[in-house]
């Protein structure tokens, strides 16, 4: 009887746990054998390392010459990003039918034939004793020290307290944009300027200031022939529409040290006292100017109209209702031109920043050609331009968009992901670089926790790459979440993610060049940011916005 109870006792035990083994194993490879088959009918495996290299070299060659805002090398290079899109049959969806997005520009050169500046009717010498930077236009007026320029309640800095400015020329310590030295981002919330805080030229217009004369800091001093070539040579350029919606500058010139010594010599405290008080503690209170003491300025910039352009493409869905709605994806295909040459090299290729992007989602948009069937939405791709300017692409998409805003249901912006850190660099400024199987994903579920619930699943299912969400935090001291064109359609409510393989030794050098990057990596990144649109875009409904975008960025 033992016997047979010990038989017995065996045999359960071999029924019970034999075949859990197997069956558990036969579960993960159907798992694995259905994430590979859905894949294979996405055409995911037409994103190879081999396509993104061929695509990149050629974005990043030399021949683009760092494709600046605008230049020849970034039209170029629109130009065959859209003769590919024409290849594989996408959509246009720029303008007039074609596919890219015309953008105005104004580049206004200071310095022109009629620009003066008078001293008590002594004539200055333009990029000697002045550089012009803003404004146009024919001013005279006493002058008033207003300190820094800024008010800010909260530190109860206000550079126009106890004195009249109205039809006076401020004389302003400190730089153009840059609150004071001791004054954090925290101490001027986007949400409360014009409120509680005020920049220099607004606050100056509010008071009546006809014209500015700032006095800049040492660094500005020390780099005066590059800047004097920047603004009177070379020129700024801005959007039209976006100066049209900011009004006309008030005309505005920096002062060099003999000009800023002559303009306060006699009075209450001279240049010196000033700008040792600029790096000490507090500028002292604002005060009018002996009333003998007048300046001229007649500043007449050389403006010339030129035009970029955003790259924008649809691949129609395929569901009668959803292919209403649309998946964005989105990359800056802009750089940062031609600098100085350091060792007979003078071109920022921006292979990486954002030419690995740009790559990415040529790389994508051809998968999707070549994909057996379609995703239920559509997608929108738009390869932003000016993101270097300021994130000047995509703010114009969003402020003048070719399909309805709350149709998109969320975007996916690809800003840097081919580049590895390799085992042992010990480079500093390679410390936060990602490894070979890692990115970092930035804003996620800052607005909407199924979208970053999504992204994970598909990740997990598929290649499990490492996602580092670090600098997912709106309080992030890096602000990497304001840096690239996800921000703008973020501040729209529309949920966004942002991959980045984090900043390296050569980001913004001359040095970021297609030699240097991980085609691996970008391949298993491109496939996963692929496998999440297909995810997205197939979903019976949108990815639901379940909370606002933190307070601190949404009106940044």
């Amino acid at each position: 009887m033992r016997r047979l109870l010990t038989v017995l006792l065996l045999t359960s035990l071999l029924v019970v746990t034999l075949p859990a083994t197997p069956a558990q194993r036969k579960s993960d490879r159907a798992k694995k054998v259905t994430a590979a088959s859905v894949a294979t009918q996405r055409g995911t495996d037409t994103i190879s390392a081999a396509e993104l290299r061929d695509y990149l070299t050629f974005i990043a060659s030399d021949e683009m010459e760092g494709r600046d805002t605008p230049s020849r090398g970034l039209d170029t290079t629109a130009k065959f990003i859209a003769m590919n899109l024409s290849r594989w049959a996408f959509k246009p969806a720029g303008d007039n039918g074609t596919f890219f997005q015309h953008i105005d520009l104004l580049r206004n050169r200071a310095g022109g034939a009629q620009t003066r500046v008078e001293l008590n009717g002594q004539a200055l010498v333009a990029g000697d004793d002045y550089i012009p930077v803003a404004g146009s236009g024919n001013i005279s007026g006493q002058l008033v020290f207003a300190g820094s320029g800024w008010l800010i309640k909260s530190k109860n800095i206000d550079a126009y307290k106890d004195v009249d400015a109205n039809g006076k020329i401020a004389v302003i310590f400190g730089s153009f944009q840059a609150p004071p030295r001791g004054i954090s981002r925290d101490d001027v919330p986007a949400n409360k300027e014009g409120e509680d805080w005020m920049r220099p030229t607004d606050y100056a217009r509010k008071k009546g200031v006809v014209g500015i004369i700032y006095v800049p800091d040492f660094q500005y001093f020390a780099n005066w022939a590059a800047n004097r070539q920047r603004i009177m040579e070379r020129g700024s350029t801005v959007v039209a529409k976006f100066q049209q919606q900011t009004g006309a500058p008030i005309p505005s010139i920096v002062a060099s040290p003999q000009f800023a010594n002559a303009l306060l010599r006699g009075e209450k405290q001279n240049a010196t006292a000033l700008f040792n008080a600029f790096y000490g503690a507090t500028l002292p209170p604002s005060f009018v100017l002996n009333a003998e003491k007048k300046v001229t300025m007649n500043l007449t910039p050389r403006t010339e109209t030129l035009s970029t352009q955003n790259v924008v493409a649809v691949w129609e869905g395929s569901d009668p209702v959803l292919k209403d709605e649309y998946v964005a994806v989105g990359a800056h295909y802009d750089h940062q031109g031609v600098g100085t040459p350091v060792n007979g090299d003078s071109v920022f290729n921006g292979a990486d920043d954002d030419g690995s992007g740009t790559t990415a989602l040529l790389g994508m948009a051809e998968a999707l050609a070549h994909a057996p069937s379609r995703p239920k939405r559509s997608v929108l791709f738009v390869w932003h331009c000016g993101e270097e300017k300021g994130l000047w692409g995509s703010r114009y998409f969003i402020e003048n968009p070719t399909i309805p805003l709350d149709h998109i249901v969320a975007q996916l912006n690809i800003d840097m992901i081919g580049r590895s850190k390799k085992e042992g660099d010990t480079n500093p400024r390679n410390k936060e670089l990602t490894g070979p199987n890692e990115v970092y994903l930035i804003g996620s579920t800052m607005m909407s926790t199924e979208l970053g619930e999504l992204v994970d699943s598909v990740n997990k299912s598929f290649l499990n790459i490492t996602f580092d969400r670090r600098y997912d935090d709106p309080a992030d001291p890096n602000r990497f979440f304001y840096r690239s064109d996800h921000y703008n359609y973020a501040k729209k409510g529309i949920p966004i993610i942002f991959f980045f393989d984090g900043v390296h030794e050569d980001y913004h050098q001359l040095g970021d060049s297609a030699d240097k990057i991980d085609y691996q990596k970008m391949e298993k990144i491109t496939r996963t940011v692929y496998m999440t649109l297909w995810e997205i875009a197939n979903r019976p409904v949108r990815p639901k916005v379940d909370k606002p975008l933190p307070a601190q960025l949404a009106g940044e």
